[in-house]
């Protein structure tokens, strides 16, 4: 058993891959490892062997898989927690079996992350030469003829995102110190993800967002979607960090997923009252993370069974982001919505204790 904390995809899930490659009929694209259907497949599973890793409409999928067999890179957008780096790394998997080809963008990335870097040392004793030079994850998928994901490309400063532009619109990333240039393998592609609500921190420029297919990652369309969704992966987080087992009925899943939604939305579930949201996102990632520490508050201090105080805390720390107004919000939330639902006084009286 491996002790990796977290697996990449294409090795936690390199049995699944192995079974779609063997029945994989279909065309496949230069430089694939399964067909553009055999992929869609492995995302959005077979009911059988094949475990789905994406919860939401099969079109999509397809869209994305469709856009990385042209020449066109995909952009995949949205809120947070709509599973943008999730879907990036496993297509990355399942098109050229290696999702760890990555920029992760930042304030602060550099413009060598995504072209190259020098190897000081080298530079100074042999002068330039490609043996000084370190290729960037971009640069390396070009040569190889792999999937580069960029996380988070409205983070970058604009001057870094524009590095792109000659990468996806001439497949060529120039090295002019050695009058020399790296040329795309056929099966490169680009995946990038964006959050909604950072296009205002470094909009990307007209010509940039032309080389992109966008794809737009749509919140969980329903309740119960978003209730399968967590279920699952919390499932798996568990799994995967070896929490002791504990008792994790639907209804603490649901109540979670249900205070997220209303919040997010502003309105109950019925319609019948409007609620004001808080400043934070409430994503589906984030009621994950408050189901997740509240089994090991249960298996490791409570009786192993998931209870409303497991998850109050973990709820209010994601609700509160602003100490002043948010805690306002979530006050009259609970007096007005959660005190007044059948069923739910013990969670109203433990989200009050956790104030």
């Amino acid at each position: 058993m491996t002790s990796v904390l977290r697996p990449h995809a294409e090795d936690q899930y390199a049995e699944e891959l192995a079974i779609l490659a063997k029945a994989d009929d279909r065309p496949r694209p230069p430089g694939w490892r399964l067909s553009p259907w055999a992929v869609t497949e492995y995302v959005m599973g077979d009911g059988d062997q094949v475990t789905p890793k994406y919860i939401g409409p099969r079109r999509i999928v397809e869209v994305a898989v469709a856009t990385l067999a042209t020449d066109r890179a995909l952009l995949l957008l949205g809120v947070p927690g709509t599973a943008k780096t999730w879907l990036s790394e496993h297509l990355a998997a399942a098109v050229s079996g290696d999702s760890t080809l990555l920029v992760q963008g930042t304030a602060g990335t550099a413009e060598e992350a995504i072209r190259y870097g020098w190897n000081y040392a080298r530079l100074l004793a042999e002068g330039p030469s490609r043996a000084a030079l370190t290729p960037s994850p971009v640069m390396r998928a070009m040569a190889e003829g792999r999937v580069a994901r960029v996380e988070e490309l409205t983070r970058m400063p604009s001057d870094v995102q524009d590095a792109l532009i000659t990468v996806l619109s001439e497949k060529t990333l120039p090295i002019p110190e050695l009058n020399d240039e790296v040329q795309a393998q056929r099966g490169f592609n680009v995946i990038a993800t964006a959050n909604d609500r950072d296009r205002g921190v470094n909009e990307l420029s007209s010509a940039l967002r032309r080389r992109f297919n966008t794809v737009v990652l749509p919140v969980p369309a329903s309740a119960e979607e978003e209730v399968d969704i967590v279920s699952r992966r919390v499932g798996q987080l568990g799994r995967a960090l070896d929490l002791p087992d504990a008792v994790t009925g639907l209804e603490e899943i649901r109540r979670v997923v249900t205070v997220f939604r209303e919040l997010r939305s502003g309105v109950t579930e019925d319609g019948r009252t409007k609620v004001k949201s808080p400043s934070g996102t409430l994503s589906t990632a984030e009621a994950i993370s408050v189901l997740t520490g509240g089994i090991a508050l249960a298996a490791h201090f409570g009786d192993g069974v998931l209870r409303p105080a497991d998850v109050a805390a973990g709820i209010q720390g994601a609700v509160i982001q602003d100490p002043l107004s948010d805690r306002v919000i979530w006050r009259e939330y609970l007096e007005t919505v959660v005190r007044e639902r059948d069923g739910w006084r013990d969670f109203y009286r433990a989200c009050r204790d956790a104030d």
